[in-house]
């Protein structure tokens, strides 16, 4: 597919009607822990030492596709080899996804809340603007049902949330989860929706749904901050220095 297969013949010029929101990193569990010690801990389950810094590499992802792609990370399959005597394929792959989900799911509750901001901007967007908010993410749809239960706990009430297991081909940086708010919101033209998230494959969602997409870092994956306790030790400079 070249630039040549494209020809636009009108512009967009009104103003948003959707947006689209990533789950952690975006609207709750700051700096994504909750997925993080997770695959850390299943990766040590099944005999193999994982960092955190590792265990983030590929988050955006849906979750199985996730722990594939941390086994095709080199240094994780020689050590995988060193410990098993073989790399790891997709039977691995399953068996650890087979045990991250009710480990998720365990975890999950102690980092549901919400980001500073949330809960008053997503009012603001939704009584004062009428824009509707949709969710989408990596994580399945009992994942999601926790997430949501507290976050409307918490006073935030998207419009629309799909997980990354409800759409065929939903794995980011493919479109389709934001195409499924879509369609459960009616929200169109594609030009009127903009896409957040603190993950590249999650703007690239957004990139490749054809709507605006915008990134966030401030509580994002990137800044490795592993514990709620390591940001407590952080100076503002320390945190600065992340984000820059």
């Amino acid at each position: 597919m070249t630039m040549s297969d494209y020809r636009y013949t009108r512009t967009y010029q009104g103003r948003l009607n959707t947006a689209v929101l990533d789950w952690s990193g975006t609207v709750a569990d700051a700096y994504v822990i909750a997925p993080a010690v997770v695959f850390v801990d299943v990766f040590k389950k099944h005999g193999v030492e994982i960092s955190m810094e590792e265990a983030r590499g590929p988050m955006g992802l849906r979750k199985d596709l996730h722990i594939k792609a941390l086994t095709e990370v080199p240094e994780i399959r020689e050590r995988w080899k060193g410990i098993h005597g073989s790399y790891p394929g997709q039977a691995e792959v399953d068996a650890m996804f087979t045990d991250f989900v009710p480990m998720q799911l365990e975890v999950l509750p102690t980092y549901t809340t919400l980001l500073p901001g949330v809960v008053e901007l997503a009012n603001k967007l939704q009584e004062d603007y009428g824009i509707k908010i949709g969710v989408s993410t990596g994580f399945t749809r009992p994942m999601v049902d926790v997430l949501l239960k507290a976050a409307k706990e918490q006073g935030f009430h998207p419009d629309a949330t799909v997980a990354g297991d409800e759409v065929e081909h939903g794995a980011r940086p493919r479109p389709f989860m934001v195409y499924r708010n879509l369609d459960l919101l009616d929200g169109h033209p594609i030009q009127a929706v903009v896409k957040v998230d603190d993950t590249v494959s999650g703007v690239g969602e957004g990139l490749e749904a054809g709507c605006w997409a915008v990134g966030i870092a401030r509580y994002s994956n990137y800044m490795n901050i592993n514990t709620l306790d390591e940001e407590e030790t952080l100076s503002e400079d320390e945190i600065a220095s992340r984000l820059a």
